[in-house]
């Protein structure tokens, strides 16, 4: 995924035929952080925990919702991605390309979460075909997050 052009409106991208796939792919596992994972506080003196909890888990679980939604809606957009001969054209405003990054963050962190929040270094011992489809959504979103960060910077 290669940042081709941008101005104040749009980032436009270029993907691979391959990239596109593995981009659609990593999208249709959000979303990846599990429902309790986030506490309300770490102290304790908050007053009702319990009920607290619940109305955060609620209000999450409401945003993942209409997140998913509106993930659907983005990708089935008729001219999301622009046919070339190099493979696809990805025009995104800057809004749509911050929110496509809180939506990899979700699926980077969330499939860390799963692998049970490992150290970088042991990352790859705990590598087996049980954990290998966690690590690779894990690595490809951090990889489409980095496209989608050097485009929103400028980079190319």
């Amino acid at each position: 995924m290669k940042l081709i052009r941008t101005t104040k409106a749009k980032l436009l991208f270029q993907l691979e035929k391959r990239e596109k796939a593995l981009l659609l792919d990593v999208l249709r596992l959000y979303p990846r952080i599990p429902s309790a994972y986030q506490p309300l506080s770490k102290r304790a003196n908050v007053p009702d925990p319990q009920s607290s909890q619940r109305l955060l888990d609620e209000a999450l679980a409401e945003q993942r919702a209409e997140n998913k939604k509106r993930l659907r809606t983005f990708l089935e957009a008729p001219s999301r991605f622009q046919d070339n001969e190099a493979g696809f054209r990805l025009a995104l405003t800057p809004a749509e390309a911050d929110w496509l990054l809180q939506i990899l963050n979700d699926i980077r962190v969330g499939s860390w979460v799963i692998l049970g929040s490992p150290e970088p270094k042991a990352e790859l011992r705990l590598l087996n075909e049980r954990t290998a489809p966690q690590f690779w959504a894990m690595e490809m979103s951090g990889y489409f997050q980095m496209s989608l960060l050097e485009g929103i910077e400028g980079k190319s």
